[in-house]
C-alpha cells in the first residue's frame, strides 16, 4: 500500500491582484472564486486522496496563525501540519524542508507538492492525473502535472513533453520531459498551442527518498543545511538558504524527469482578468462582488469590499475597491499590475502590506481614523483568547467596551469591563487584554502619544509565542 503525503505551498504575496492581496494577507487566503478561501478549497482537494494528517502546509512566518485558523475551520487534523519559514526562499527551500520531515518517517512515501492558490474546476482528472504521476514516481521520475493549455498564455512556463511515453495510468499518459520553456513571448506561446507543449503547474509527485538523493546530488548546500535543521536553529539555518525555486533548482537538472498531461479546468488565479474568467458573469458580461451598483457598463470586474461602488457608461474595467485603496485598470493590462504595486511600495508602502483589517492569533483589529499623534482602532477578541502581555514607550491606551467581557491587566490592577465601560492605559504601563466569555468582545482602543506606530511594541509574555 502507497503511504501518500501532500505538500501545501502557502507562501507568495499575490501582489497582481493589489489591492485585496497584500504581502501579510495573500491571495490564497482570499476568497476569490467561492465562499472558502483557496488554501481552504485546496486542503480540501488534497485531502479525497492522502489523510489530513498527512498533509503538511509550508507557510511564512507572518501568516502561520491565519493559516492555522483557516484550515481549523474545514480540515482540524491538518493544523499539526503547518511548518512556518522564518525567512521566504522560494520553492525549493520550503519543498526540501518539508520533504525531509517527511523522510524521517517514510523514506518510500510518495509525496505530491501542490500551490495553495489555484483553482481547479475538474477535480476528477486532476485526482485521476495525481494517480498516473504516482505511477511516475515509482518509476523514480520527478513527475509533474502538465496543464493542457487553452490560449497563448505569455505568464506560464510550458513542458515540451517527449515523444515516447513512457507508461500509462488511469487513462493518462506519462512522458519524460524533453525541455522546460520559461515564461514566451506572444509568437512562440501561439507556436506552443500547436506542438503539443504543456502549461508548467508547479505541481510535482516523487518520491521522498529520490527527491533527497536528487537534492544530495544537485543542490548539496540545501540539503546539508535542511539536515541540520531543528527546533533550535531554525532561524539560523533558515537564512543560509538560497532563493532559488523548484525548476531551477531541481526539475531542469535532474536526469529522470516526466509529466502527466491533464486538463482539468486549471487557472493559478493570477490576474484580475483571470479572476473574471472564472467568476459567473451578468446580463452585461460583468463580474460583480460587494455592494455594487453598474449602469450601462459592460464586460468588467467590479470588486468592492467596503461601501458602494458605483459606475455608468464604462466597459473592460477591473476595479477593486477595498476600505483604503482602490484600482482601476483595463482588464487588457492586469497582468502589469506588479509595475504599479512597485510605485505603491515606493510611496506608500503600508498599503502594499497591511489591510485596514489586520488579522492576529487572538482575532483581528481594524484602523478607523489615524492622524498625527493618535489612532482609533476596532479590536475584536475571540472567546477564550487574549493578547501579549505588553506595553508601549510612546503612547497611551484609552479602551471602551462596545459589546462582550473583557479581563484586563492595568499595571499592578486586574479588573473586569462590560459593556459601555472603560479604562486607560499610561504608557510604560504592563498590560494586558483577554476575553474570558464564549462571545467575541469588542472595544474601542484611542491611542495617543508623539508615536503611535505598530513597531512600538514590548511583548513581555505571549500564549502564541510572538517576540
Amino acid at each position: 500500500m502507497i503511504d501518500r503525503y501532500a505538500v501545501m505551498l502557502c507562501g507568495g504575496s499575490g501582489t497582481r491582484l493589489w489591492p485585496l492581496s497584500r504581502a501579510l494577507r495573500p491571495k490564497q487566503l482570499l476568497a476569490l472564486n467561492g465562499k472558502q478561501t483557496l488554501l481552504q478549497q485546496t486542503a480540501l482537494r488534497l485531502a479525497r486522496h492522502v489523510p489530513a494528517k498527512h498533509l503538511v502546509t509550508v507557510t511564512h512566518d507572518d501568516h502561520k496563525f491565519e493559516v492555522k485558523g483557516q484550515l481549523a475551520e474545514v480540515l482540524p487534523e491538518a493544523v499539526n501540519g503547518v511548518m512556518a519559514e522564518p525567512y521566504a526562499r522560494n520553492t525549493l527551500p520550503a519543498i526540501a524542508w518539508a520533504v525531509s520531515r517527511i523522510h524521517l518517517q517514510s523514506p518510500n512515501a510518495v509525496v505530491g507538492v501542490f500551490p495553495s492558490d489555484h483553482s481547479i474546476d475538474n477535480e476528477d482528472a486532476f485526482h485521476r492525473a495525481w494517480l498516473a504521476a504516482e505511477k511516475g514516481a515509482d518509476l523514480g521520475y520527478l513527475t509533474l502535472l502538465g496543464v493542457s493549455p487553452t490560449e497563448p498564455a505569455t505568464g506560464y512556463g510550458y513542458i515540451q513533453p517527449a515523444d515516447a511515453r513512457i507508461g500509462q495510468e488511469n487513462g493518462h499518459a506519462i512522458y519524460e520531459v524533453a525541455r522546460f520553456v520559461e515564461k514566451p513571448d506572444r509568437a512562440d506561446a501561439e507556436a506552443f498551442l500547436t506542438q503539443g507543449y504543456l502549461w508548467n503547474s508547479g505541481m510535482f509527485v516523487f518520491r521522498a527518498d529520490v527527491f533527497m538523493q536528487l537534492l544530495t546530488e544537485h543542490q548539496p548546500e540545501i540539503a546539508e543545511s535542511i539536515n541540520k535543521l531543528d527546533s533550535s536553529n531554525i532561524p539560523e539555518e533558515y537564512s543560509k538558504l538560497p532563493n532559488i525555486s523548484m525548476d531551477y533548482g531541481l526539475a531542469e537538472k535532474a536526469r529522470q524527469v516526466a509529466v502527466v498531461p491533464v486538463d482539468m479546468a486549471w487557472s493559478d488565479l493570477g490576474s484580475w482578468d483571470s479572476i473574471y474568467q472564472r467568476n459567473d458573469k451578468n446580463r452585461d458580461n460583468n463580474v460583480c462582488q460587494g455592494d455594487v451598483l453598474a449602469l450601462d457598463t459592460q464586460d468588467s470586474l467590479l470588486w468592492n469590499t467596503h461601501g458602494l461602488l458605483a459606475t455608468l457608461g464604462v466597459s473592460n474595467l477591473a476595479i477593486i475597491q477595498t476600505a483604503d485603496a482602490t484600482l482601476i485598470c483595463d482588464r487588457g493590462r492586469t497582468e502589469d499590475i506588479k509595475q504599479l504595486v512597485t510605485l505603491v511600495q515606493e510611496q506608500k508602502p503600508e498599503l502594499a502590506e497591511l489591510h485596514r483589517t489586520v488579522q492576529r492569533p487572538w482575532g483581528h483589529y481594524a484602523v478607523l481614523e489615524e492622524g498625527v499623534n493618535f489612532k482609533i482602532k476596532r479590536i475584536s477578541v475571540n472567546p477564550g483568547a487574549s493578547l501579549s502581555m505588553q506595553m508601549h514607550h510612546h503612547r497611551s491606551e484609552h479602551w471602551v467596551v462596545v459589546s462582550g467581557v473583557a479581563r484586563i491587566t492595568n499595571g499592578d490592577q486586574e479588573i473586569t469591563l462590560k459593556e459601555n465601560e472603560s479604562t486607560y492605559i499610561p504608557k510604560t504601563h504592563r498590560h494586558r487584554l483577554s476575553n474570558p466569555g464564549d462571545v467575541p468582545l469588542h472595544i474601542i482602543e484611542v491611542q495617543c502619544g508623539e508615536y503611535v506606530g505598530e513597531d512600538d511594541i514590548v511583548r513581555f509574555e505571549d500564549k502564541y509565542g510572538r517576540n
